[in-house]
C-alpha cells in the first residue's frame, strides 16, 4: 500500500532565490567535477519546481545516504532548499581545496619540467655547434654535491648562485676555471663533519705521561678542558698560547695533545708572514685567488673541529705590506669566530669548535690585543734532573733507532748523560742534548759497522773519546772567590743565562768607568747602584773621602755580546760593594733586580 506524500509550496521571491543561488552553486560543482557531464547543469536550469530540482542535485553530488534520506523526509520546500545549499556549499569547498592543490602540484612540475627540457635544448644546441665536452656532467655532479653535502644555508645559495653562473659559461672561458675552483672549496670544506672526543681522561692523562715528561701545567690544562667538556658538550674550543724557550717540546706538544683528544692536527708556521691575505685569504677578482691558511688547514683536517697549533706566533712581521696580526684577532676569539669570514669564500665559517694552540718564545712581540685573546701556559726550562730523564726516556733511544743501533750495541751511564748535560750543552730547551747524543751514537755506529767492536758502555772515561773536551767548565766557585766579583742573573730568549759581573777600586779622582758593550739602561743603573752606595758609605765603613781620591771601573765579561736593561742594578751594587769591603759573596747565589736610589729592589 502506497500513500503519496504531498508538499505545498507557493512559489515567491525567497524560493526563486534560494533556487537560483543552487543553481549556480550547482553549476560550478560541475565545472570542478571531471564525473558531471556539462548538460546535467543545463538540465538542472530548465526545472521549475523546487522540491525536484532539490531531489535532483541531492541525488548528483557526493553526500551519504542518510543525508539523501534526510532531504526525501523534509516535506517543507524552503526548509528542504536550505539544507541542500548547505550540502552544495560543503562539497563546493571540497572541491575548491582540491583543485587548488592539484593546480599547485602541477605547477612544480612543470616547472621541473620546463628546466630539464631547457636543459636538453641547450645540450642539443651545444651538440649541433660542436660545443661538446664534460661540462654538463661536471655541472650535475657538483648538483648533486650541493644536495648531498647539507651546506649553511646562506654557503648553499653562494654555491648555487656560482653553479648558475657556470652552467652559462663555455668550458673555455677563464671565468669557467675560477668558478670551478670555488665550488671545490665550497663542498670539500667540513662544513658539519666532525671527529668524535676522547674524554676518557685516564687514557688522556697516559697519552700525555708517554710523550712528555714534565710540562704539568700545560697537561693540568688539556685533561680541565676534557673534564668540562664531558658536562658541557657544546664548550667553546679554548685558545691556548704555550711560550718558553726553544727546544722546551711546545710544537710536539701539540701533536700530544691533539692524541690525547682523538682530534686531527694541523699546524701552520706563522714565522715571517707579512700579508694578512694568508691568513684571510684573497678576493676572487685576483688571478690565482686562494683562501687563506686557516681555511686550508681545516679542508686537510677533513673536520671542523681539529687541534690547530699556529707555531711561531711572536715571530710574525707587521709592516707597510701588511699586519696579519690584526687578521688573527677574529680568528683567536671564540666570540666572534663562529662567523669567520675568509675573503675567498666569501661566507662564514664556524671555528668555534676549533682548539687552536699558539706557541712563542717571547711576548714582548706579540701585540696587546691578540694576547689578550690567548690563555699564557708557560714552559720553563728543564731542570738537569728532567734532561737526564727525558735523555734516557725518549732522546737515547730515537737517536739509537735513527742511526740503525739496538739496545745491545750502545748503553749510557747516568753519569755519562750528566756530564753530556753539563759539559756540553747550556741551553734550557733538549735539542743541543739530542744532537750531543746523535753524535756519540754515529760514533759508535762507525765502529760496529767497521767491526772493531760488538757493542760500547758511554761512561764518563770515555766520552771525550767522542765529542771532544769538555766546552764549558764550572767556575763559577772560583770566579766568585775574588772580592768584587758577583753572579747575576740574564734574561734571554734561550731560557736565560748567568753574568759574572766584575767591579775594582783604583787611585783615582773618583770617576766611574764602565765596560762590556753596556747600553744606557745598564749604565744608568750602575750611577744609580754607586750614588746609593755613596750616600750610605758609613753604614758599609767606608770613609767619605774616599771616592774623591778612588775610580769605580764596573766591567761585564763577554765584551762581544750587546746587554742592556734595568736588571743587573742590584748585582752592580753588591759589586761594589764586596770591592769596597773586601768582603766575597756566597758561591752559590746568583742575583737579578732593579735597583732604587734608596736601596730598594724593584719586583722581578
Amino acid at each position: 500500500r502506497i500513500k503519496e506524500l504531498e508538499s505545498h509550496w507557493v512559489k515567491d521571491k525567497e524560493i526563486e532565490a534560494l533556487m537560483a543561488n543552487l543553481i549556480n552553486q550547482y553549476q560550478r560543482i560541475v565545472e570542478l567535477s571531471a564525473g558531471l557531464p556539462p548538460e546535467i547543469a543545463s538540465m538542472a536550469k530548465s526545472l521549475e519546481e523546487p522540491g525536484i530540482l532539490a531531489d535532483m542535485i541531492t541525488s548528483t553530488i557526493n553526500s551519504t545516504t542518510q543525508e539523501k534520506q534526510d532531504i526525501l523526509e523534509t516535506l517543507d520546500v524552503k526548509e528542504r532548499l536550505n539544507k541542500v545549499t548547505k550540502m552544495v556549499n560543503y562539497q563546493l569547498e571540497i572541491l575548491e581545496m582540491g583543485n587548488k592543490i592539484q593546480t599547485q602540484v602541477k605547477g612544480d612540475m612543470d616547472k621541473q619540467q620546463r628546466e630539464y627540457y631547457l636543459r636538453q635544448q641547450l645540450k642539443t644546441i651545444r651538440e649541433e655547434l660542436g660545443e661538446t665536452d664534460d661540462s654538463s656532467v661536471e655541472i650535475d655532479e657538483y648538483r648533486t654535491k650541493i644536495e648531498e653535502k647539507n651546506l649553511p644555508e646562506v654557503a648553499k645559495k653562494e654555491a648555487e648562485r656560482e653553479l648558475n653562473r657556470l652552467s652559462r659559461m663555455h668550458a673555455s672561458s677563464a671565468e669557467y676555471t675560477v668558478a670551478l675552483t670555488y665550488l671545490d672549496w665550497i663542498t670539500e670544506l667540513p662544513w658539519n663533519e666532525s671527529s668524535e672526543d676522547n674524554l676518557d681522561l685516564i687514557k688522556a692523562q697516559k697519552i700525555l705521561d708517554s710523550d712528555h715528561y714534565g710540562l704539568d701545567k700545560a697537561k693540568k690544562r688539556i685533561l680541565e678542558y676534557l673534564a668540562v667538556r664531558k658536562l658541557n658538550p657544546a664548550l667553546k674550543g679554548p685558545i691556548l698560547c704555550l711560550v718558553g724557550p726553544p727546544g722546551t717540546g711546545k710544537t710536539s706538544l701539540g701533536h700530544s695533545i691533539a692524541n690525547a683528544l682523538g682530534r686531527n692536527f694541523i699546524r701552520i708556521a706563522l714565522g715571517g708572514i707579512r700579508d694578512e691575505a694568508e691568513v684571510r685569504g684573497h678576493r676572487r677578482t685576483y688571478v690565482g685567488a686562494l683562501p687563506g691558511r686557516i681555511i686550508q688547514g681545516i679542508r686537510r683536517a677533513g673536520s671542523n673541529n681539529p687541534v690547530f697549533m699556529l707555531d711561531e706566533i711572536d715571530k710574525v712581521g707587521s709592516d707597510f705590506r701588511g699586519d696579519p696580526s690584526s687578521a688573527l684577532l677574529e680568528v683567536l676569539d671564540p666570540e666572534q669566530n663562529f662567523s669567520f669570514e675568509d675573503h675567498y669564500l666569501d661566507v662564514p665559517f664556524d671555528l668555534s669548535q676549533v682548539m687552536f694552540i699558539t706557541t712563542a718564545n717571547v711576548l714582548d712581540t706579540i701585540p696587546h690585543a691578540l694576547l689578550d685573546r690567548m690563555e699564557v701556559l708557560r714552559l720553563s726550562g728543564y731542570t738537569m734532573e728532567e734532561k737526564a730523564k727525558i735523555a734516557s726516556r725518549y732522546l737515547i733511544p730515537r737517536q739509537r733507532e735513527a742511526n740503525g743501533l739496538k739496545s745491545e750495541h750502545i748503553s749510557f751511564t747516568k753519569g755519562a748523560i750528566k756530564q753530556i748535560i753539563s759539559g756540553y750543552t747550556l741551553e734550557a730547551g733538549l735539542r743541543n742534548l739530542e744532537r750531543e747524543i746523535g753524535n756519540v751514537c754515529r760514533g759508535v755506529a762507525a765502529s760496529i759497522a767497521k767491526e772493531e767492536k760488538e757493542s760500547v758502555n758511554i761512561d764518563t772515561k770515555n766520552l771525550v773519546k767522542y765529542l771532544g773536551p769538555i766546552r764549558i767548565t764550572n767556575e763559577m766557585k772560583k770566579r766568585v772567590a775574588t772580592p768584587g766579583v758577583v753572579m747575576g742573573l740574564a734574561w734571554t730568549q734561550a731560557g736565560g743565562d748567568i753574568l759574572f759581573i766584575e767591579a775594582t777600586a783604583m787611585r783615582g779622582n773618583g770617576r766611574l768607568t764602565l765596560t762590556g758593550q753596556l747600553g744606557d739602561v745598564m749604565k744608568e743603573s750602575a750611577t744609580a747602584a754607586l750614588s746609593y752606595i755613596r750616600s750610605n758609605a758609613a753604614s758599609i765603613g767606608v770613609e767619605d773621602d774616599y771616592f774623591q781620591t778612588h775610580d769605580i771601573h764596573i766591567h761585564v765579561p763577554a765584551g762581544a755580546t750587546p746587554k742592556d736593561g734595568p736588571s743587573a742594578g742590584v748585582t752592580m751594587l753588591t759589586a761594589i760593594t764586596s770591592v769596597l769591603t773586601g768582603t766575597t759573596t756566597h758561591k752559590d747565589l746568583a742575583m737579578t733586580g732593579e735597583i732604587t736610589l734608596r736601596g730598594q729592589v724593584m719586583p722581578v
